[in-house]
Protein backbone atom coordinates (compact mmCIF):
# COMPACT_ATOMS: atom_id res chain seq x y z
CA UNK A 1 0.00 0.00 0.00
CA UNK A 2 2.76 2.28 -0.66
CA UNK A 3 4.16 3.61 -3.35
CA UNK A 4 7.12 1.41 -3.90
CA UNK A 5 5.02 -0.89 -5.48
CA UNK A 6 6.61 -4.30 -7.20
CA UNK A 7 8.50 -6.28 -4.52
CA UNK A 8 12.44 -7.47 -5.57
CA UNK A 9 12.40 -10.18 -7.75
CA UNK A 10 11.79 -14.02 -5.92
CA UNK A 11 10.18 -12.12 -3.19
CA UNK A 12 7.54 -13.78 -1.39
CA UNK A 13 4.14 -12.60 -0.21
CA UNK A 14 2.19 -13.33 2.83
CA UNK A 15 -0.88 -12.16 1.47
CA UNK A 16 -3.02 -10.15 4.02
CA UNK A 17 -6.55 -10.99 5.52
CA UNK A 18 -9.11 -12.55 3.68
CA UNK A 19 -10.32 -13.59 0.33
CA UNK A 20 -12.41 -12.17 -2.49
CA UNK A 21 -15.83 -14.26 -3.64
CA UNK A 22 -15.32 -13.08 -7.32
CA UNK A 23 -11.66 -13.02 -7.69
CA UNK A 24 -10.43 -14.61 -4.52
CA UNK A 25 -8.07 -11.92 -4.36
CA UNK A 26 -7.70 -9.11 -1.20
CA UNK A 27 -6.72 -5.72 -2.81
CA UNK A 28 -5.20 -3.62 0.04
CA UNK A 29 -6.02 -0.80 -1.70
CA UNK A 30 -6.22 2.94 -1.78
CA UNK A 31 -9.11 3.50 -4.21
CA UNK A 32 -6.98 6.25 -5.91
CA UNK A 33 -6.22 7.75 -9.73
CA UNK A 34 -3.89 5.73 -10.11
CA UNK A 35 -5.22 2.62 -8.14
CA UNK A 36 -2.88 2.62 -5.86
CA UNK A 37 -2.52 -1.04 -4.45
CA UNK A 38 1.31 -1.49 -2.55
CA UNK A 39 1.30 -5.33 -1.59
CA UNK A 40 -0.59 -6.63 -3.75
CA UNK A 41 1.83 -6.97 -6.73
CA UNK A 42 4.97 -9.42 -6.66
CA UNK A 43 7.80 -10.30 -9.14
CA UNK A 44 7.49 -13.39 -11.34
CA UNK A 45 9.23 -16.29 -9.38
CA UNK A 46 8.68 -18.73 -11.44
CA UNK A 47 10.81 -20.04 -14.78
CA UNK A 48 8.99 -18.34 -18.42
CA UNK A 49 8.85 -22.27 -19.09
CA UNK A 50 5.88 -24.58 -18.77
CA UNK A 51 6.05 -27.34 -16.03
CA UNK A 52 5.76 -30.84 -17.46
CA UNK A 53 2.21 -32.37 -16.61
CA UNK A 54 1.34 -36.27 -15.42
CA UNK A 55 -0.88 -37.73 -17.30
CA UNK A 56 -3.80 -37.00 -15.42
CA UNK A 57 -3.40 -32.99 -15.68
CA UNK A 58 -2.85 -33.28 -19.33
CA UNK A 59 -6.19 -35.71 -19.73
CA UNK A 60 -8.41 -33.13 -17.62
CA UNK A 61 -6.91 -30.03 -19.53
CA UNK A 62 -7.52 -31.29 -22.91
CA UNK A 63 -10.98 -32.24 -21.46
CA UNK A 64 -11.38 -28.34 -20.23
CA UNK A 65 -10.53 -27.34 -24.30
CA UNK A 66 -12.49 -29.81 -25.71
CA UNK A 67 -15.82 -28.80 -24.17
CA UNK A 68 -14.96 -24.82 -25.04
CA UNK A 69 -13.93 -26.04 -28.86
CA UNK A 70 -17.64 -27.82 -28.59
CA UNK A 71 -19.37 -24.61 -26.99
CA UNK A 72 -18.34 -22.15 -29.19
CA UNK A 73 -18.65 -24.35 -32.50
CA UNK A 74 -22.22 -25.72 -31.56
CA UNK A 75 -23.93 -24.34 -29.12
CA UNK A 76 -27.62 -22.98 -29.77
CA UNK A 77 -26.91 -19.63 -28.05
CA UNK A 78 -24.15 -17.00 -28.82
CA UNK A 79 -21.75 -17.21 -26.29
CA UNK A 80 -18.59 -15.35 -24.64
CA UNK A 81 -16.00 -17.95 -24.62
CA UNK A 82 -13.29 -15.57 -23.20
CA UNK A 83 -16.43 -15.37 -20.17
CA UNK A 84 -16.97 -19.09 -19.94
CA UNK A 85 -13.22 -19.73 -19.62
CA UNK A 86 -12.73 -16.93 -16.82
CA UNK A 87 -15.83 -18.92 -15.13
CA UNK A 88 -14.24 -22.11 -15.27
CA UNK A 89 -11.67 -21.27 -13.70
CA UNK A 90 -13.31 -19.27 -10.57
CA UNK A 91 -14.81 -22.17 -10.06
CA UNK A 92 -11.49 -24.40 -10.10
CA UNK A 93 -10.19 -21.59 -7.31
CA UNK A 94 -12.98 -21.92 -5.41
CA UNK A 95 -12.14 -25.12 -4.46
CA UNK A 96 -8.76 -24.31 -3.03
CA UNK A 97 -7.96 -22.41 -0.18
CA UNK A 98 -8.88 -19.19 0.71
CA UNK A 99 -6.29 -17.51 -0.37
CA UNK A 100 -5.27 -18.95 -3.54
CA UNK A 101 -6.10 -15.83 -6.03
CA UNK A 102 -6.62 -15.65 -9.72
CA UNK A 103 -6.90 -11.82 -11.45
CA UNK A 104 -8.21 -11.89 -15.06
CA UNK A 105 -6.26 -9.29 -17.04
CA UNK A 106 -8.74 -6.23 -16.77
CA UNK A 107 -8.07 -6.15 -13.30
CA UNK A 108 -4.03 -7.06 -13.57
CA UNK A 109 -4.32 -4.02 -16.35
CA UNK A 110 -5.91 -1.74 -13.52
CA UNK A 111 -3.43 -3.09 -10.73
CA UNK A 112 -0.27 -1.84 -13.10
CA UNK A 113 -1.61 1.47 -13.65
CA UNK A 114 -0.61 1.79 -9.79
CA UNK A 115 2.91 2.63 -11.10
CA UNK A 116 1.85 5.69 -12.56
CA UNK A 117 0.53 9.23 -11.22
CA UNK A 118 -0.30 9.86 -7.59
CA UNK A 119 -2.29 8.52 -5.17
CA UNK A 120 -5.98 10.28 -4.88
CA UNK A 121 -8.64 8.52 -3.53
CA UNK A 122 -10.62 7.46 -0.68
CA UNK A 123 -8.15 5.95 1.06
CA UNK A 124 -10.21 2.51 2.47
CA UNK A 125 -8.70 -1.15 2.14
CA UNK A 126 -11.50 -3.50 1.17
CA UNK A 127 -12.30 -6.80 0.27
CA UNK A 128 -14.79 -8.21 -1.43
CA UNK A 129 -16.86 -11.37 0.66
CA UNK A 130 -20.29 -12.99 0.30
CA UNK A 131 -20.66 -10.20 -2.69
CA UNK A 132 -20.36 -7.42 -0.51
CA UNK A 133 -17.65 -4.68 -0.20
CA UNK A 134 -15.96 -5.27 3.39
CA UNK A 135 -14.05 -2.13 4.71
CA UNK A 136 -10.91 -4.34 6.52
CA UNK A 137 -9.29 -0.51 7.55
CA UNK A 138 -9.17 2.99 6.38
CA UNK A 139 -5.90 5.00 6.06
CA UNK A 140 -5.00 6.70 8.97
CA UNK A 141 -5.82 10.47 8.48
CA UNK A 142 -7.27 9.83 4.78
CA UNK A 143 -10.81 10.95 3.74
CA UNK A 144 -12.43 7.85 4.48
CA UNK A 145 -11.00 8.06 8.26
CA UNK A 146 -11.80 11.40 8.96
CA UNK A 147 -15.44 11.10 7.36
CA UNK A 148 -16.15 8.66 9.78
CA UNK A 149 -15.70 5.17 8.15
CA UNK A 150 -14.22 2.21 10.06
CA UNK A 151 -12.36 -1.33 9.43
CA UNK A 152 -15.57 -3.87 9.78
CA UNK A 153 -18.00 -1.36 7.66
CA UNK A 154 -19.77 -2.71 4.56
CA UNK A 155 -20.38 -0.66 2.19
CA UNK A 156 -23.67 -1.09 0.55
CA UNK A 157 -24.19 2.21 -1.36
CA UNK A 158 -22.00 4.51 -3.71
CA UNK A 159 -23.47 7.74 -4.62
CA UNK A 160 -27.71 6.09 -4.01
CA UNK A 161 -26.82 3.22 -6.48
CA UNK A 162 -26.70 -0.32 -4.57
CA UNK A 163 -23.37 -2.18 -4.91
CA UNK A 164 -24.31 -5.17 -2.39
CA UNK A 165 -25.63 -8.00 -3.94
CA UNK A 166 -25.34 -7.76 -7.44
CA UNK A 167 -21.95 -9.87 -7.67
CA UNK A 168 -19.70 -6.58 -7.86
CA UNK A 169 -16.39 -6.93 -9.57
CA UNK A 170 -12.66 -4.84 -8.41
CA UNK A 171 -13.13 -2.91 -11.01
CA UNK A 172 -16.50 -1.51 -10.64
CA UNK A 173 -15.45 -0.64 -6.88
CA UNK A 174 -12.76 0.87 -7.83
CA UNK A 175 -14.42 2.76 -11.15
CA UNK A 176 -17.53 3.87 -8.41
CA UNK A 177 -15.24 5.18 -5.86
CA UNK A 178 -12.17 6.84 -7.48
CA UNK A 179 -12.30 10.10 -9.22
CA UNK A 180 -10.68 13.73 -9.01
CA UNK A 181 -9.05 15.29 -6.06
CA UNK A 182 -11.62 17.52 -4.42
CA UNK A 183 -14.71 15.37 -5.90
CA UNK A 184 -17.52 13.93 -3.72
CA UNK A 185 -18.95 10.75 -3.22
CA UNK A 186 -21.40 9.52 -0.79
CA UNK A 187 -20.86 6.17 0.90
CA UNK A 188 -23.79 3.92 2.46
CA UNK A 189 -22.50 1.54 4.96
CA UNK A 190 -23.96 -0.99 7.43
CA UNK A 191 -22.23 -0.90 10.86
CA UNK A 192 -22.56 -4.41 12.85
CA UNK A 193 -25.10 -3.40 15.74
CA UNK A 194 -26.42 -0.21 14.16
CA UNK A 195 -30.14 -1.14 12.28
CA UNK A 196 -30.27 2.05 9.66
CA UNK A 197 -27.34 2.44 7.06
CA UNK A 198 -24.95 5.22 7.71
CA UNK A 199 -24.19 8.03 5.35
CA UNK A 200 -20.52 9.30 4.73
CA UNK A 201 -19.60 12.25 2.11
CA UNK A 202 -16.08 11.47 1.46
CA UNK A 203 -14.27 14.00 0.00
CA UNK A 204 -11.12 12.57 -2.72
CA UNK A 205 -7.87 13.61 -2.00
CA UNK A 206 -4.10 12.83 -2.11
CA UNK A 207 -3.17 9.50 -0.32
CA UNK A 208 -0.02 10.11 1.98
CA UNK A 209 0.48 6.38 3.50
CA UNK A 210 4.07 5.16 5.93
CA UNK A 211 4.29 1.36 7.51
CA UNK A 212 4.56 2.95 10.71
CA UNK A 213 2.27 5.27 11.83
CA UNK A 214 4.38 6.86 15.15
CA UNK A 215 7.05 5.68 17.55
CA UNK A 216 7.59 7.97 20.60
CA UNK A 217 8.64 7.50 23.99
CA UNK A 218 5.41 6.56 26.60
CA UNK A 219 7.70 7.47 29.45
CA UNK A 220 11.88 8.01 29.87
CA UNK A 221 12.45 4.24 29.79
CA UNK A 222 9.60 2.63 27.52
CA UNK A 223 9.21 3.07 23.72
CA UNK A 224 6.36 3.16 21.67
CA UNK A 225 6.29 2.06 17.97
CA UNK A 226 3.22 0.72 15.82
CA UNK A 227 3.43 -0.55 12.59
CA UNK A 228 0.62 -0.80 10.65
CA UNK A 229 1.80 -3.09 7.49
CA UNK A 230 4.73 -5.19 6.03
CA UNK A 231 5.21 -3.01 2.75
CA UNK A 232 8.39 -2.44 0.37
CA UNK A 233 10.17 0.33 2.50
CA UNK A 234 8.69 -0.68 6.15
CA UNK A 235 12.13 -2.37 7.40
CA UNK A 236 13.32 1.31 6.44
CA UNK A 237 10.44 3.11 8.30
CA UNK A 238 10.87 0.61 11.42
CA UNK A 239 14.92 1.08 11.62
CA UNK A 240 14.77 4.26 11.42
CA UNK A 241 11.97 4.63 14.09
CA UNK A 242 13.74 2.39 16.44
CA UNK A 243 17.39 4.42 15.86
CA UNK A 244 15.11 7.58 17.33
CA UNK A 245 13.68 5.86 20.11
CA UNK A 246 17.39 4.32 21.15
CA UNK A 247 18.69 7.78 20.83
CA UNK A 248 15.95 8.95 23.17
CA UNK A 249 16.97 6.76 25.90
CA UNK A 250 14.96 3.81 25.20
CA UNK A 251 15.45 0.77 27.88
CA UNK A 252 11.77 -0.99 26.75
CA UNK A 253 9.62 -1.31 23.69
CA UNK A 254 5.99 -1.82 22.65
CA UNK A 255 5.80 -3.04 19.26
CA UNK A 256 2.12 -2.58 18.36
CA UNK A 257 0.99 -5.33 15.33
CA UNK A 258 -2.83 -4.20 15.84
CA UNK A 259 -5.10 -4.44 13.04
CA UNK A 260 -1.58 -4.84 11.02
CA UNK A 261 -3.26 -7.05 7.99
CA UNK A 262 0.05 -8.48 6.89
CA UNK A 263 2.48 -7.87 3.67
CA UNK A 264 6.20 -9.29 2.26
CA UNK A 265 7.39 -12.31 3.97
CA UNK A 266 10.92 -10.84 4.08
CA UNK A 267 10.53 -7.67 5.97
CA UNK A 268 8.69 -9.51 9.00
CA UNK A 269 11.61 -11.90 8.79
CA UNK A 270 13.84 -8.53 9.18
CA UNK A 271 12.25 -6.62 11.80
CA UNK A 272 11.88 -10.32 13.84
CA UNK A 273 15.71 -10.05 13.40
CA UNK A 274 16.09 -6.95 15.33
CA UNK A 275 14.81 -8.15 18.10
CA UNK A 276 16.50 -12.00 18.15
CA UNK A 277 19.50 -13.16 18.73
CA UNK A 278 21.99 -14.81 15.50
CA UNK A 279 20.79 -18.44 15.08
CA UNK A 280 18.00 -18.48 16.46
CA UNK A 281 15.30 -19.87 14.49
CA UNK A 282 12.39 -16.80 13.12
CA UNK A 283 10.11 -18.91 10.46
CA UNK A 284 10.28 -22.17 8.44
CA UNK A 285 7.99 -23.21 5.11
CA UNK A 286 6.91 -26.22 3.88
CA UNK A 287 5.35 -27.05 0.67
CA UNK A 288 4.71 -29.72 -2.15
CA UNK A 289 7.68 -29.15 -3.81
CA UNK A 290 10.96 -29.05 -1.57
CA UNK A 291 12.40 -26.19 -3.39
CA UNK A 292 9.79 -24.15 -1.52
CA UNK A 293 11.11 -25.54 2.11
CA UNK A 294 13.27 -22.36 3.78
CA UNK A 295 14.42 -21.60 7.37
CA UNK A 296 15.01 -18.50 7.99
CA UNK A 297 17.45 -17.66 11.53
CA UNK A 298 18.59 -14.16 12.85
CA UNK A 299 21.73 -12.97 11.94
CA UNK A 300 24.10 -10.56 12.98
CA UNK A 301 23.52 -8.30 15.85
CA UNK A 302 19.96 -6.70 16.15
CA UNK A 303 19.10 -3.36 17.03
CA UNK A 304 17.03 -4.50 19.89
CA UNK A 305 17.84 -7.85 21.05
CA UNK A 306 18.60 -7.24 24.99
CA UNK A 307 15.62 -4.67 25.96
CA UNK A 308 12.45 -5.57 27.48
CA UNK A 309 9.81 -6.17 24.54
CA UNK A 310 5.87 -6.30 24.79
CA UNK A 311 3.94 -7.07 21.38
CA UNK A 312 0.03 -5.67 21.18
CA UNK A 313 -2.18 -8.32 18.55
CA UNK A 314 -5.73 -8.27 17.95
CA UNK A 315 -8.06 -10.35 15.65
CA UNK A 316 -7.13 -8.49 12.57
CA UNK A 317 -3.39 -9.05 13.15
CA UNK A 318 -2.81 -11.25 10.68
CA UNK A 319 0.20 -13.19 8.12
CA UNK A 320 3.21 -11.14 8.56
CA UNK A 321 1.90 -9.83 11.86
CA UNK A 322 1.85 -13.59 12.87
CA UNK A 323 5.24 -14.35 12.03
CA UNK A 324 6.67 -11.29 14.12
CA UNK A 325 4.38 -12.24 16.82
CA UNK A 326 4.66 -15.88 16.62
CA UNK A 327 8.60 -16.05 16.34
CA UNK A 328 9.28 -13.60 19.40
CA UNK A 329 6.66 -15.91 21.45
CA UNK A 330 8.29 -19.27 20.48
CA UNK A 331 11.41 -17.42 21.31
CA UNK A 332 10.45 -16.41 24.64
CA UNK A 333 11.27 -13.11 23.74
CA UNK A 334 8.09 -10.59 23.96
CA UNK A 335 5.32 -11.09 25.73
CA UNK A 336 2.36 -11.00 23.88
CA UNK A 337 -0.59 -8.69 24.93
CA UNK A 338 -4.29 -8.60 23.44
CA UNK A 339 -6.79 -10.93 21.55
CA UNK A 340 -6.03 -14.20 19.40
CA UNK A 341 -4.74 -13.05 16.24
CA UNK A 342 -6.68 -13.72 12.50
CA UNK A 343 -4.61 -17.04 12.07
CA UNK A 344 -3.53 -16.85 8.26
CA UNK A 345 -0.61 -19.09 7.61
CA UNK A 346 -0.49 -20.11 4.11
CA UNK A 347 2.43 -18.34 1.39
CA UNK A 348 1.16 -17.53 -1.69
CA UNK A 349 3.57 -16.86 -5.03
CA UNK A 350 2.33 -14.62 -8.29
CA UNK A 351 2.56 -16.52 -11.87
CA UNK A 352 2.12 -14.37 -14.28
CA UNK A 353 -0.51 -16.59 -17.23
CA UNK A 354 0.50 -16.19 -21.23
CA UNK A 355 -2.82 -13.61 -21.84
CA UNK A 356 -1.50 -10.89 -19.18
CA UNK A 357 -3.69 -12.22 -16.17
CA UNK A 358 -1.82 -13.79 -12.96
CA UNK A 359 -2.33 -16.72 -10.98
CA UNK A 360 -1.94 -16.42 -7.53
CA UNK A 361 -1.08 -19.43 -5.98
CA UNK A 362 -0.66 -21.09 -2.29
CA UNK A 363 2.64 -22.76 -2.38
CA UNK A 364 3.76 -23.64 0.90
CA UNK A 365 2.54 -23.15 4.85
CA UNK A 366 4.46 -21.53 7.18
CA UNK A 367 5.13 -22.56 10.72
CA UNK A 368 6.46 -20.85 13.44
CA UNK A 369 9.99 -21.54 15.74
CA UNK A 370 8.16 -24.13 17.52
CA UNK A 371 6.54 -26.01 14.81
CA UNK A 372 3.03 -24.76 14.89
CA UNK A 373 0.79 -23.82 11.86
CA UNK A 374 -1.16 -20.86 13.00
CA UNK A 375 -3.49 -21.27 9.77
CA UNK A 376 -7.34 -21.37 11.04
CA UNK A 377 -9.51 -24.15 9.66
CA UNK A 378 -10.88 -22.93 5.69
CA UNK A 379 -13.10 -26.63 4.99
CA UNK A 380 -16.08 -26.28 3.23
CA UNK A 381 -17.89 -26.67 6.65
CA UNK A 382 -16.24 -24.03 8.38
CA UNK A 383 -17.13 -19.95 7.96
CA UNK A 384 -14.22 -18.83 6.98
CA UNK A 385 -14.62 -15.15 6.11
CA UNK A 386 -17.14 -15.35 9.31
CA UNK A 387 -14.82 -16.36 11.83
CA UNK A 388 -14.57 -12.77 13.52
CA UNK A 389 -18.34 -12.67 13.92
CA UNK A 390 -18.22 -16.22 15.65
CA UNK A 391 -15.51 -15.12 18.17
CA UNK A 392 -18.11 -12.66 19.38
CA UNK A 393 -20.35 -15.09 19.47
CA UNK A 394 -18.69 -17.55 21.21
CA UNK A 395 -17.76 -14.93 24.02
CA UNK A 396 -14.33 -15.32 22.69
CA UNK A 397 -13.65 -11.77 22.49
CA UNK A 398 -14.85 -11.13 25.99
CA UNK A 399 -13.15 -13.62 27.81
CA UNK A 400 -10.20 -15.66 27.32
CA UNK A 401 -11.58 -18.77 28.87
CA UNK A 402 -13.90 -19.26 25.49
CA UNK A 403 -10.81 -19.54 23.58
CA UNK A 404 -11.20 -23.10 22.02
CA UNK A 405 -7.80 -24.83 22.31
CA UNK A 406 -7.05 -27.89 20.19
CA UNK A 407 -4.59 -30.09 22.52
CA UNK A 408 -3.48 -32.08 19.72
CA UNK A 409 -2.22 -29.17 18.48
CA UNK A 410 -0.14 -28.39 21.59
CA UNK A 411 3.80 -27.05 21.25
CA UNK A 412 6.22 -25.75 23.49
CA UNK A 413 8.48 -22.51 23.56
CA UNK A 414 12.57 -22.29 23.64
CA UNK A 415 11.57 -22.06 27.73
CA UNK A 416 9.15 -25.36 27.76
CA UNK A 417 5.49 -22.64 27.60
CA UNK A 418 3.16 -24.43 26.32
CA UNK A 419 1.78 -22.68 22.91
CA UNK A 420 -1.38 -23.69 20.23
CA UNK A 421 -1.67 -24.25 16.74
CA UNK A 422 -4.71 -23.86 14.21
CA UNK A 423 -5.85 -20.94 14.62
CA UNK A 424 -3.76 -17.31 15.17
CA UNK A 425 -1.47 -16.38 18.19
CA UNK A 426 -3.00 -16.39 21.53
CA UNK A 427 -1.59 -13.93 23.64
CA UNK A 428 -0.07 -14.57 27.07
CA UNK A 429 -2.07 -11.63 28.15
CA UNK A 430 -5.73 -11.41 27.24
CA UNK A 431 -7.65 -8.05 26.83
CA UNK A 432 -10.94 -8.30 26.17
CA UNK A 433 -13.67 -5.93 23.74
CA UNK A 434 -14.79 -2.96 25.53
CA UNK A 435 -18.36 -2.70 24.94
CA UNK A 436 -19.37 -1.14 28.27
CA UNK A 437 -20.22 2.31 26.51
CA UNK A 438 -21.72 0.73 24.08
CA UNK A 439 -26.08 2.07 23.83
CA UNK A 440 -28.34 3.77 21.91
CA UNK A 441 -27.08 6.92 22.42
CA UNK A 442 -23.31 6.00 21.59
CA UNK A 443 -24.78 4.29 18.19
CA UNK A 444 -26.61 7.30 17.13
CA UNK A 445 -23.70 9.58 17.62
CA UNK A 446 -21.21 6.98 15.31
CA UNK A 447 -24.24 6.98 13.01
CA UNK A 448 -24.43 11.10 12.90
CA UNK A 449 -20.05 11.13 12.62
CA UNK A 450 -20.74 13.59 15.61
CA UNK A 451 -17.46 13.06 17.29
CA UNK A 452 -15.23 14.49 14.43
CA UNK A 453 -16.84 16.92 12.83
CA UNK A 454 -17.19 18.51 16.49
CA UNK A 455 -13.54 17.52 16.72
CA UNK A 456 -13.05 19.27 13.36
CA UNK A 457 -15.32 22.32 14.32
CA UNK A 458 -13.56 22.97 17.83
CA UNK A 459 -10.51 22.81 16.30
CA UNK A 460 -10.87 25.27 13.41
CA UNK A 461 -12.21 27.45 15.90
CA UNK A 462 -9.42 27.68 18.47
CA UNK A 463 -6.59 26.42 15.92
CA UNK A 464 -4.38 29.09 17.55
CA UNK A 465 -5.03 28.81 21.55
CA UNK A 466 -4.91 25.21 21.23
CA UNK A 467 -1.18 25.20 19.10
CA UNK A 468 0.25 27.97 21.37
CA UNK A 469 -0.59 25.74 24.39
CA UNK A 470 1.53 22.68 22.89
CA UNK A 471 0.52 18.89 23.31
CA UNK A 472 1.97 18.15 26.33
CA UNK A 473 -0.60 20.94 27.79
CA UNK A 474 -3.46 19.59 25.96
CA UNK A 475 -2.59 15.69 26.94
CA UNK A 476 -2.42 16.62 30.72
CA UNK A 477 -4.74 19.43 30.39
CA UNK A 478 -7.65 19.59 28.23
CA UNK A 479 -11.45 17.84 29.34
CA UNK A 480 -14.45 18.03 28.04
CA UNK A 481 -16.11 19.18 30.42
CA UNK A 482 -18.27 22.70 31.39
CA UNK A 483 -18.51 24.72 28.00
CA UNK A 484 -16.99 22.35 26.16
CA UNK A 485 -19.35 19.58 26.47
CA UNK A 486 -22.39 22.35 26.53
CA UNK A 487 -21.15 22.85 22.69
CA UNK A 488 -21.35 19.13 22.04
CA UNK A 489 -24.89 19.10 23.31
CA UNK A 490 -25.72 22.00 20.95
CA UNK A 491 -24.63 19.66 18.03
CA UNK A 492 -26.47 16.83 19.04
CA UNK A 493 -30.04 19.12 18.35
CA UNK A 494 -28.43 20.22 14.80
CA UNK A 495 -28.53 16.65 13.57
CA UNK A 496 -31.68 15.81 15.47
CA UNK A 497 -30.08 13.53 18.07
CA UNK A 498 -32.63 13.10 21.19
CA UNK A 499 -30.44 13.44 24.86
CA UNK A 500 -30.64 10.18 26.88
CA UNK A 501 -28.41 11.56 30.01
CA UNK A 502 -27.76 7.87 31.40
CA UNK A 503 -27.15 6.46 28.27
CA UNK A 504 -24.57 9.39 27.91
CA UNK A 505 -22.95 9.17 31.67
CA UNK A 506 -22.29 5.50 30.29
CA UNK A 507 -20.68 6.39 27.14
CA UNK A 508 -19.96 9.79 28.12
CA UNK A 509 -16.00 8.78 29.04
CA UNK A 510 -15.45 7.07 25.57
CA UNK A 511 -17.19 10.32 23.63
CA UNK A 512 -14.90 12.46 25.62
CA UNK A 513 -11.62 10.39 24.76
CA UNK A 514 -12.35 10.30 21.41
CA UNK A 515 -13.50 13.74 20.81
CA UNK A 516 -9.86 14.85 22.64
CA UNK A 517 -7.88 12.17 20.19
CA UNK A 518 -9.41 13.70 16.66
CA UNK A 519 -8.84 17.15 17.92
CA UNK A 520 -5.29 16.34 18.81
CA UNK A 521 -5.49 15.02 15.04
CA UNK A 522 -6.36 17.89 13.36
CA UNK A 523 -3.55 19.41 15.06
CA UNK A 524 -0.83 17.82 15.17
CA UNK A 525 -1.93 15.08 13.21
CA UNK A 526 -0.81 11.56 14.24
CA UNK A 527 1.79 12.85 16.19
CA UNK A 528 -1.15 14.26 18.39
CA UNK A 529 -3.86 11.81 17.85
CA UNK A 530 -2.05 8.45 19.00
CA UNK A 531 -0.71 10.10 21.99
CA UNK A 532 -3.88 10.98 22.86
CA UNK A 533 -6.13 7.78 21.96
CA UNK A 534 -3.58 5.91 24.34
CA UNK A 535 -4.13 7.52 27.32
CA UNK A 536 -7.74 5.32 27.16
CA UNK A 537 -6.22 2.33 25.71
CA UNK A 538 -6.95 -0.47 27.91
CA UNK A 539 -4.18 -3.02 26.07
CA UNK A 540 -1.74 -0.53 25.71
CA UNK A 541 -2.19 0.10 29.27
CA UNK A 542 -2.04 -3.39 30.35
CA UNK A 543 1.59 -3.79 28.12
CA UNK A 544 2.98 -0.94 30.51
CA UNK A 545 1.87 -2.47 33.36
CA UNK A 546 3.70 -5.61 32.52
CA UNK A 547 6.85 -3.63 31.13
CA UNK A 548 6.70 -1.64 34.16
CA UNK A 549 7.07 -3.96 36.42
CA UNK A 550 10.17 -5.90 35.29
CA UNK A 551 13.82 -4.58 36.17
Amino acid sequence: MSEEITPPENEKYVEPIVRNSEFSIRLPLLLSLAFGVGLLLGATVFSDKLPSFDNTVSKNAGKFRDIISYIDRYYVDSTNIDELTETGIEAMISKLDPHTAYVPTKDSELVNSSLEGEFVGVGIEYNVFNDTVNVVNTVSGGPSDKAGILGGDKIVLVDKDTIAGIKISNRDVVDKLRGQKGTKVEIGVKREGIANLLSFTVERDKITTSSVDIAYMLNEEVGYLKVNRFGSKTYDEFADSLKKLNGLGMKKLILDLRDNGGGYLDRAIKIADAFLKKGKLIVYTEGKESSFDERSEATSTGEFENGDLVVLINEYSASASEIVSGALQDNDRATIVGRRSYGKGLVQRPIPLSDGSNLRLTISRYYTPSGRSIQKPYSENSDYGGDISERYDSGEMFSADSIQFDESLKYKTTSGRTVYGGGGITPDYFVPVDTSYYNNFYKAVLAKNLIRSFALRYSTKNKKKLENGGLTHFKSQFEVVGNIEEQFFANLNEVGIIFNESEYEQSKQEIASQIKAFIARNIWQDAGFFPVLHQSDKTLQKAMELIEKKP
